[in-house]
């Protein structure tokens, strides 16, 4: 098990990244709330990971924190919930909104999120109830600024788009995302962040 890696931030095109450990490029799949606290490319990086062995591939996943990749770890457990769907929710709420909407017992705002119907929200509110009863999180929130997407040719918007298509949204769900805050930043980061925002909310 990989469980941890400290190299040089190569590439970072959500929700994808290549880090630089002497020499060998590691492609590591992240949420969004990782993303966002990514340093500038080419320096130093280290991220929790999570390596998933499938018969087709081996799949590394990384995280800022600890307690990201516990939840991670957590809802990967869950019956319906594969790693894709977990970075999905990963990417649109941070742990501490998580571990609220389930102690809340807040079903909708677990609707809201894209791949996650009424039976899946219903069924990790039952099932992570325990498992997050001892869970202290801190209601930290990461400035938008901590971290910027490079946009190739200024094709952001298209980069932004693309990102949330990764994550689970329909290409046409998330044009109508993107054009609805591409006001709020001249970054793909800046947008995807303002789009997953905007989605939880509504």
């Amino acid at each position: 098990m990989i469980g941890r890696i400290r190299g040089n931030l190569i590439e970072k095109q959500a929700p994808e990244l290549l880090v630089d450990v002497n020499g060998v490029g590691y492609e590591i799949h992240a949420p969004m709330t990782t993303i966002y606290q990514l340093p500038a490319l080419g320096e130093s990086v280290e991220l929790f990971t999570h390596l998933i062995v499938r018969e087709d591939a081996h799949l590394l996943y990384g995280f800022a924190g600890q307690q990201d990749r516990a939840l991670f770890r957590a809802l990967i457990k869950v019956n319906g919930v594969g790693p894709k769907l977990a970075l999905t929710i990963l990417s649109g709420m941070d742990v501490a909104d998580f571990v609220r909407c389930v102690r809340d017992g807040d079903a909708a705002g677990l609707v809201k999120l894209p791949g996650v119907g009424k039976k899946t929200a219903e069924r990790l509110l039952i099932e992570m109830r325990d498992r997050l009863r001892d869970w202290h999180v801190d209601n930290v929130a990461v400035s938008a600024e901590s971290a910027r997407l490079p946009a190739r040719g200024g094709d952001y918007l298209l980069e932004a788009e693309s990102a949330l298509i990764a994550l689970g949204y329909k290409p046409q769900e998330a044009t109508k995302m993107v054009a609805a805050v591409k006001t709020e930043g001249a970054t793909s980061e800046a947008l995807i962040r303002a789009a997953l925002k905007k989605a939880v909310k509504n």
